[in-house]
């Protein structure tokens, strides 16, 4: 577990079908709180590992989230993210890739040291597992890319993806910032205000997105495919996720 006699929190991974129902249950309240039913599951949950972060003194679920393990980029079509967008560039990447997915937190828990704890467990998973890429769909809440333009230009204008890795589009209805916004100009300050704070972290290692979000009606989202490569994270960024993870 990551807690401590400091922390309010610790992390572990799923222990069966209880646990996962939980991580459901959660998935339900942060992404889709109207909908009918009280879980939120989909295919991918049966192939995953998931890892929930509780509070100590209560046990109560504040954050979950799911990673899946793909052998090389050759199994990268059976990924979560592949339903999406067009990975054939990813296909060709020949190292252990990880999904990390439906990452969330308890509505009303704002406390850093959530995100602090989960990045941790992936530093650990990651070190342990010798994964060489992690990869995602990064979400912005509803899907109306108004209110995110100043983010979507920082994007686009600092953290494309290589071109050797790029998505294509796949999805019917996608938001091509790359192209959408001209020549806007972003103010950083407000675009990171309003950019997800885990598309933040993927982006402070060096992470790179698409250059296209995907409108997801069902999840009431417009998410960005978002990937890092962990040999290019900067030396100091990965010092501090170990320190973190207690490596």
């Amino acid at each position: 577990m990551a807690g401590s006699q400091r922390s309010r929190y610790q992390m572990r991974m799923a222990q069966g079908g209880h646990d996962i129902r939980a991580a459901q249950r959660l998935r339900q309240l942060a992404f889709a709180p109207m909908a009918q039913g009280d879980l939120e599951c989909d295919a991918f949950d049966p192939l995953c590992t998931h890892f929930l972060i509780e509070e100590q003194s209560s046990g109560r679920l504040v954050g979950c989230f799911r990673m899946l393990m793909l052998a090389s980029g050759g199994e990268i079509h059976q990924s979560y993210a592949a339903q999406f967008y067009d990975l054939t560039p990813l296909s060709g990447f020949s190292g252990p890739m990880a999904e990390l997915g439906r990452f969330c937190i308890l509505p009303g828990a704002q406390d850093p040291d959530i995100l602090r704890h989960a990045w941790a467990a992936v530093t650990r998973h990651v070190d342990r597992t010798g994964v060489e890429m992690l990869f995602g769909c990064s979400s912005f809440q509803g899907t109306d890319p108004a209110p995110y333009r100043d983010s979507f230009a920082l994007l686009r204008d600092r953290h494309s993806a290589p071109e050797q890795w790029r998505p294509g589009v796949s999805a019917p209805c996608v938001f091509r910032f790359a192209e959408g916004l001209g020549g806007d100009e972003c103010d950083p300050k407000q675009a990171l205000r309003t950019m997800p704070p885990l598309l933040r972290s993927y982006l402070v290692m060096g992470g790179w997105v698409s250059d296209h979000a995907v409108v997801d009606e069902r999840m009431n989202t417009l998410h960005v495919f978002t990937g890092v490569e962990i040999g290019a994270i900067p030396p100091v960024r990965k010092r501090l996720l170990r320190a973190m993870a207690g490596a």
